[in-house]
């Protein structure tokens, strides 16, 4: 009993967290306050301690007063994304999924055992998968391999020190000729290199990094593709270098994401800690925490925005979290961690979604939620996924 009320709970504070976050509450006030109070007083009266409580209505209040001046035409998107936030509230509770925004009506836990549906091709979510390339061009595949050493590259041991994790013990003193690995995943894979001084890289899916077996001279300098996560080792005598699609990002000792897929319009550098220098035709731009780098790959322009950290590093914790996403960019992200194709039946330049799933759920408990929008829906066949509306 103890368990449901902190879940409930729980919901109740993310749902005023998605009202903090949302532009788009219309100005029906007196029915969206009721929809709010009824959801707060079923689920939370005997949860929420009053302080809580009085600050979540109070923001709810704040949220439909800006709404009460909203243009016409943002109500319906403003109404569905409100019926995603009671929805989600009734929703979590029973599947432990954030149910996605743009659901014309609420829906109730007995609604919602009865929407999940299996589909007929079900697909896994991906896992730990890796291939560590030599300087001599063998592979080591990583996925079963066992914990311990599993080569070395000159004076360097290259160990699995657990599972979806290596690490380079690289020895200062050696004078064995640097040497070049690389380490890659495929669709459907992710893993965690240590690299030899110390600095630990996340590599999404479809991605790559290739990097000497020792660091040696003026400065570490490693190549990506895809999507990986740098916690770089502070040496403030030889700066780390990112080369990526022909751009460069340069820091000291920071915490960074760089997203640079091949099927994207543009190469996202997001800081999280310290700082980092982004260049690409020697017109260098400088983030500070939480600012997001965006290089157009044609035009080679750089502009710096606001980073939303949380869904930017979603995936690095297991999760899939879409902040007001269109819905191809979400079905990108989709086909690289499990491993489909993706068609499109019908024109879906304008669905955007925003809300959060586990990405070690199956396929289907993915494109439900998606579906329960009925804006949209699929059809799986082995590894292709039809969407149609």
């Amino acid at each position: 009993m103890e368990e449901n009320k902190k879940i409930k709970a729980e919901d109740i504070l993310s749902a005023n967290d998605y009202l903090k976050d949302s532009s788009s509450i219309p100005y029906e006030q007196s029915q969206l306050a009721e929809n709010i109070k009824s959801i707060i007083s079923e689920s939370g009266n005997d949860i929420l301690p009053p302080p809580q409580k009085e600050k979540i209505w109070s923001n709810i209040l704040s949220q439909l007063s800006v709404g009460e001046h909203t243009a016409e035409k943002r109500v319906v998107t403003g109404f569905r994304r409100w019926a995603a936030v009671a929805a989600a509230i009734l929703l979590i509770s029973a599947a432990g999924l954030y149910l996605l925004e743009r659901h014309p009506v609420p829906v109730s836990h007995q609604v919602v055992r009865h929407s999940i549906k299996s589909f007929k091709n079900d697909v896994l979510p991906g896992g730990n998968k890796a291939v560590l390339t030599l300087a001599n061009g063998s592979k080591i595949i990583l996925d079963n391999a066992q914990n311990g050493l599993l080569t070395s590259q000159g004076e360097t041991k290259i160990n699995k020190t657990a599972p979806g994790q290596i690490a380079y013990d690289q020895n200062i003193a050696s004078f064995a000729p640097v040497q070049i690995n690389s380490i890659s995943t495929p669709r459907g894979g992710q893993y965690e290199i240590v690299l030899p001084d110390g600095t630990k890289a996340w590599l999404n899916a479809a991605s790559s990094l290739r990097f000497p077996t020792a660091f040696k001279g003026a400065e570490r300098v490693v190549d990506m593709t895809g999507e990986v996560y740098f916690e770089v080792a502070k040496n403030k005598h030889m700066p780390f270098k990112v080369n990526v699609k022909g751009s460069v990002v340069e820091v000291l000792g920071t915490h960074f994401d760089i997203k640079a897929y091949d099927d994207e319009q543009e190469v996202k550098t997001t800081l999280l800690e310290g700082s980092v220098k982004v260049n690409k035709n020697s017109a260098p731009v400088t983030l500070v925490p939480g600012q997001q780098a965006l290089l157009n790959n044609v035009s080679g322009a750089i502009y710096v925005q606001q980073a939303n950290i949380d869904a930017v590093m979603g995936w690095q914790k297991g999760i899939f979290i879409f902040k007001g996403e269109n819905i191809k960019s979400i079905m990108r992200e989709l086909s690289r961690w499990y491993n489909v194709d993706i068609v499109y039946k019908g024109d879906f330049s304008d669905q955007n979604f925003s809300g959060r799933v586990s990405r070690f759920k199956n396929i289907s408990e993915v494109l439900n939620l998606l579906e329960l929008t009925e804006d949209v829906h699929f059809k799986v066949e082995e590894r292709k996924v039809t969407v149609m509306p």
